[in-house]
């Protein structure tokens, strides 16, 4: 586990072995008020998480050494620090191979860097909200859901949610019975549409089964409605 970023100011790691792209990535973050480290590639990447754990992590799939996916899995062995990945454009498998191994969200290149910023920005937006300490928990068969202290429980057992599977669940939980599309999904749980991305949706809900539901292929709470989207089933 990697120790707590208690900084006042979230930091952002940026690992990109591309020196323009981690320049113009780290100007936009720290003229949005945001700390920036770097890296280059994915064993300097790894010293700075072990000595300096940033709030949140902007990772290139394509890294020499240590590649971006596999730095990924090192990451989520560890901690569950959102992770923003940078993938190219048409390289879906890689799009989503970083999803299942636990990436929050991702950007494909070339892309603004206003929009890297604005992905941040929803991401550390929502790590950073917490219902008050008087909201209810959320049970249902064996899964409690505390909202206040963003922990999902199974039989007792703590679960390993990242930052978006939490905030899907406790979403469709909240929301129980009712049908939501894809993009729909989108918009509420990570702040955007986008006809491209919603396969984002269906990974983490791929992932969340896997988490919560006793037999995954054959799952009781998060339904598929088909040519809808996804309902909760309490």
């Amino acid at each position: 586990m990697f120790p707590a970023d208690n900084r006042d100011v979230p930091t952002v790691l940026v690992v990109d072995d591309e020196p323009i792209v981690r320049d113009v990535v780290v100007r936009y973050l720290e003229r949005e008020g945001y700390a920036t480290l770097e890296a280059g590639d994915g064993e300097e990447a790894q010293r700075i998480l072990e000595r300096e754990p940033p709030s949140l992590v902007v990772l290139d799939v394509m890294l020499p050494g240590i590649g971006g996916l596999e730095l990924c899995r090192w990451i989520r062995s560890r901690s569950e620090v959102p992770i923003v990945m940078l993938t190219a454009l048409g390289e879906e498998t890689d799009r989503i191979v970083g999803l299942e191994l636990g990436a929050d969200d991702y950007i494909t290149k070339p892309f603004s860097p206003r929009e890297v910023a604005v992905r941040v920005r929803n991401l550390m937006r929502r790590a950073a909200h917490a219902p008050g300490t008087g909201a209810p928990t959320i049970s249902f068969g064996d899964i409690v859901i505390d909202p206040s202290a963003r922990e999902t429980y199974k039989d007792g057992a703590a679960l390993a949610l990242t930052l978006k599977e939490f905030d899907l669940l406790l979403f469709l939980a909240s929301n129980p019975r009712q049908v939501f599309s894809r993009g729909q999904l989108m918009d509420r749980v990570w702040g955007y549409q986008s006809a491209l991305d919603t396969g984002t949706v269906t990974v983490h809900i791929r992932r969340l089964r896997t988490k919560i539901e006793d037999d995954p292929s054959h799952p009781r709470h998060l339904e598929t409605v088909f040519g809808a989207g996804y309902r909760f089933t309490p």
